[in-house]
């Protein structure tokens, strides 16, 4: 395992503990704040409390280092739970049916992302957590491709809060749409699972429209998140090519190195899948390594909402949510088109 990725010793610890605090302090408070309102979520409160605290009280620099820890690090380490959590073998073989729709919503995702991208002139990273979010699971998808990509944290945190919103208004306005086109619980619960991206808001419009819709909606989205793995592999690979041109365009040696760019957090979630697959991870225990990937990533969401620059976010404009928007409704409509076409409407 590369250690620059998963530091397991924590050299300094001194000069992170403030920044550490500060942002498991925060958590706790989104935390209680997700429980008492799901619809919103823990993640979405811990990014918005981070930025109003960043912006409003200006924490001094030594808050940086162990700030910055959390978001990066800590958000690795609640990729890898959530994995304890994740039988790939249940959910390929229940999912299985829903595999053709939703391969067809991702790549109208990132190919909506990338044309309207360029066509609104936001730049790649932007374009790129836009469309992971809108294609696969939302939150979880941005905070997984962010140590592969790199991108600035007000971008992050500006990526999450657009998925957000169209999170929100799907939860609101699916069942009511899926009522006026009259569509079946099987065909609710499909579009539901390809076309809204955090599991929340997909559980909460799905068992809205009715139990079997949620109970089907649920394994869609389930099966829909694994395609985060090769995603990130893909996403690394080009990362690693870009830099090993850039390198070469300079006239430079190329610092390229896979164990370097390869996302070994990655690895190490499917070794934790695999494990709970196996069985190895007793039943007793699974609700509390859930609770613990949870508010890891709650931890690492607020360190990125405490490292986010609200006038960088102002300035980049209305063009992200206007992205956000587009990709949003060609996912929504490519799924139901390819349920018409085959038949399962």
């Amino acid at each position: 395992m590369n250690a620059a990725s998963i530091p397991m010793t924590t050299p300094g610890l001194h000069l992170r503990a403030s920044g550490l605090l500060l942002a498991i302090g925060i958590a706790l408070v989104a935390w209680w704040l997700g429980h008492l309102v799901p619809l919103i979520g823990g993640p979405v409160f811990g990014i918005v409390l981070g930025i109003a605290v960043r912006n409003l009280l200006s924490p001094s620099d030594s808050f940086n280092p162990g700030i910055q820890f959390a978001s990066k690090h800590i958000l690795q380490w609640s990729i890898i739970a959530l994995g304890f959590g994740l039988s790939l073998t249940q959910v390929a073989k229940t999912g299985l049916e829903s595999l053709s729709v939703t391969m067809v919503t991702m790549t109208t995702a990132f190919v909506t992302a990338l044309v309207l991208g360029r066509l609104m002139k936001v730049h790649d990273k932007l374009q790129v957590l836009i469309g992971v979010g809108t294609a696969i699971c939302g939150g979880s998808a941005i905070a997984a491709v962010t140590p592969i990509i790199k991108p600035d944290d007000h971008d992050t945190a500006f990526a999450i809060s657009t998925i957000f919103l169209f999170n929100l208004v799907a939860v609101l306005l699916f069942p009511l749409l899926g009522h006026m086109l009259h569509l079946s619980d099987l065909g609710f619960g499909l579009w539901a699972g390809t076309a809204i991206n955090d599991t929340s808001s997909v559980v909460a419009a799905g068992y809205s429209y009715s139990t079997a819709a949620g109970d089907y909606a649920t394994i869609v989205k389930l099966t829909r998140a694994t395609l985060i793995i090769p995603i990130c592999l893909i996403l690394a690979m080009v990362v690693a090519v870009r830099e090993k041109r850039a390198a070469k365009q300079s006239g430079g040696a190329s610092d390229f190195s896979l164990r370097r760019i390869f996302p070994w957090f990655i690895l190490w979630f499917l070794v934790a899948s695999a494990v709970r697959t196996a069985g190895y991870v007793p039943v007793a225990l699974q609700p509390a390594i859930h609770l613990a990937a949870e508010f890891m990533i709650i931890v690492a969401l607020t360190a990125i909402g405490l490292s986010a620059n609200l006038r960088k976010m102002a300035a980049t404009g209305a063009r992200p949510i206007l992205l956000g928007l587009g990709v949003w409704a060609a996912v929504s409509i490519s799924s139901l088109l390819v349920q018409l076409v085959i038949g399962q409407l």
